[in-house]
């Protein structure tokens, strides 16, 4: 299993989405470790993502974003953030 996916989501998959609870965070870098898998919605914003094993993963507005558990990695928000998420 892929530790990051990214895929545009189904009209569906955004109504479901639109449901969970939602985080906002501010142009910023900051580290993050998964100790439970997470999926979101990006409703706005861009970030890049460095895995531990330097492997780099953007999103932004209108994607679907899922991390597995395990995942250490170091955020970086280039526009500020609007995402509804679920974790498990």
């Amino acid at each position: 299993m892929e530790r990051v996916q990214i895929w545009d989501p189904t009209k569906e998959e955004v109504e479901v989405a639109r449901k969970w609870p939602t985080w906002t965070k501010e142009v910023s870098t900051f580290d993050w470790y998964y100790d439970e898998p997470e999926q979101f919605y990006v409703v706005e914003g861009e970030v890049e993502v460095t895995l531990d094993d330097g492997t780099v993963v953007s999103f932004s507005a209108g994607d679907m974003v899922r991390f597995s558990v395990g995942v250490k990695c170091t955020w970086n928000v280039k526009k500020d953030v609007l995402k509804h998420y679920k974790f498990g």
